[in-house]
Order: C-alpha cells, then structure tokens, then sequence
C-alpha cells in the first residue's frame, strides 16, 4: 500500500502499539506521530504531530483490559480530533471491542453497554469500524457507519492444519459459539462437539453434557475470547473425564483477568493458540501459549477498505 503513502495516515492509542506497529509494517506505511497522555489531574490528552487534512485515517486501539475505560476515551478523543482536524475518513480499527458482553438485556434494568460504545464511536465522527470476532454478531446493527467484522478462524485454523493433528474433533465450549465451532471444523475438515452449560452468575460456568462423540479423539475448544478460563478449563476436564486424548484450546481474544492464568496452567490444556488482539504483559504468557498475530489480515482489511474492494471473500 506504498501508493497510498501521501493520503493515509495510520495511528495508534496505547492499549496495543506493538499490533500497530506490525499492521504498518505489513502495509509498508509508517505510524504516524501521535501522542495520547495525561494531565495532572488525569484527564487524557491527544497530539497529533502531523497534518491529517484531507487524508484517510486510521486510528488502531483495543478497548482492552488493563485499562478499558481509559483506552476507549482515548479512541474517542483521538477520532474527535481527527475529525476537527479536517480528516477525509476516520476509520476506527478495534481490534477488540469492549463492552461487547453486554449486548442485550439478559435481565430486568440491564443497560445495552455494547449499544452505547458503538453510539459514541459514531458521535465522535467515526465513519467506519473495523473489529474481530465480535462477542454477538447483532452489534454489527448496533453502528449507522459501515462495520468490517473480521474473523479469526482462518488464522487459528491455518495453525492448526499445519500441526496435521489425527483424529481431530472441534468443541463447541457453548450452544452459542456452534457457528463459530462448524466454520473452524469445516477448514479443518473435521467432525464437531457442542458442551452444553449453564452460566448461574457471570463468569461461573457449570458443564452438563458433552453432545457428540470425542472418546479416543483429539479435541480443539475454540472460543471468541477467554476470561476467566472457567468456561475452557472445565469444558478440557469433562472432555478429558469422557476420553478424549489430547485437549487444545484457541481463542481470538486473550482477555485471561481474575484467576485464568492460574486455571490454565493447571488445567489438562495441552496448547492454547490465542490471536495478538489485547497486548499480554509478559507475565501473562505461559509456556503452553502460542500468540499468533491478526496483523496481516487487518492489514489486509485496510488495504482492501482504501481500494474499495471485498473483504467478505477473504472469510469464505
């Protein structure tokens, strides 16, 4: 995308730079000079040290733990100066979506928190978003600007090929991620299991049943992101009580808060594959993860975006 050097500028919050820098470098663009901080009083503040008039933008930031209230305010502000900047396009490339959980009333006064996010991302003067694996598809419907919603199956799958693992049988961790589990199996070309649970209280979940058959099989939980591992964990150990062999686990979102660090390291998961989308501290990375990065199809995405071409053909 050398070409579009004089009319896109690319430019990055603080909650991943490090996916920043490797999406420029795939577009073989810089990262622009921008810098997001704070006053004394801990109010955020945005520069932008060069002129983005007239230009296509594209401001990168995850509203990501450790940090998710802050680094969403920095996505807002830094999209509200843009747009009093004279920018031609301001493209909000969100690699994780926060708030994303919280996109329907599951109970009486329940705010829609995802409804909400996409509203300011609007009012601020965004005119497109770009994201992955969105936790619930609707909240592509939630936004009036177009939205590119990228998939990390194809990622996660081409990693998995390449391993030429026997006996492969892919786990639905939920009846909700059933989508999710068949696209990855049918890259895969393997056979497909649902877990069947339920959630008494957030971030508590309780295996019922295992539907299909995984005895004497290699098995992949795959799920949009982890968090507290329970949902994973428990799901590897009622594979594991039923039989199966080796149990791996992938995800595109590492959000691993709370205990998951500590489930995970002495659960009976083999490997954990997880995308770059939140940037892990390093005290974060155990010795069965594997992080591999979603730069090359944001940049990808980017390129295509600028060109007006298709994108939903790179996830067929």
């Amino acid at each position: 995308m050398q070409e579009a050097s004089n009319t896109v500028k690319i430019f990055s919050g603080n909650s991943n730079r490090k996916l920043a820098e490797k999406i420029c470098k795939e577009l073989n663009l810089p990262l622009g000079d921008a810098k997001v901080g704070s006053f004394s009083d801990g109010e955020i503040t945005v520069n932008f040290n060069e002129s983005v008039r007239g230009r296509d933008v594209y401001l990168i930031q995850s509203v990501s733990p450790p940090l998710v209230n802050r680094y969403l305010m920095e996505l807002l502000i830094m999209i509200d100066a843009c747009k009093r900047a004279s920018a031609k396009s301001i493209s909000a490339v969100i690699p994780y979506y926060g708030y994303a959980r919280q996109d329907r009333k599951a109970k009486a006064r329940d705010p829609i928190s995802a409804k909400l996010v996409a509203d300011l991302l609007e009012k601020a003067g965004a005119d497109r978003v770009l994201s992955m694996d969105l936790h619930a598809a609707q909240i592509q419907g939630y936004f009036n600007i177009p939205v590119d919603h990228l998939m990390g199956v194809p990622i996660l799958a081409k990693y998995f090929n390449n391993k030429n693992i026997e006996d492969l049988v892919v786990v639905s961790p939920d009846l909700g991620s059933v989508a999710r589990a068949r696209k990855f199996a049918d890259r895969l070309d393997s056979a497909i299991a649902i877990i069947d649970k339920r959630r008494p209280k957030a971030n508590v979940a309780e295996i019922m049943n295992i539907i299909g058959d995984i005895n004497g099989k290699n098995v992949i939980l795959i799920d949009d992101m982890i968090d507290t591992a329970g949902t994973i964990t428990q799901g590897a150990k009622a594979l594991k009580d039923l039989g199966a062999k080796d149990v791996y686990a992938c995800c595109t979102h590492p959000v691993l808060s709370g205990p998951a660090l500590e489930r995970i390291e002495n659960s009976v998961i083999k490997e954990l594959v997880v995308l770059d989308t939140i940037d892990l501290e390093e005290e974060k990375i155990l010795d069965k993860m594997t992080i591999l990065s979603a730069a090359p199809l944001f940049a990808e995405v980017m390129k295509r975006v600028y060109k007006n071409e298709s994108v939903s053909n790179l996830f067929v």
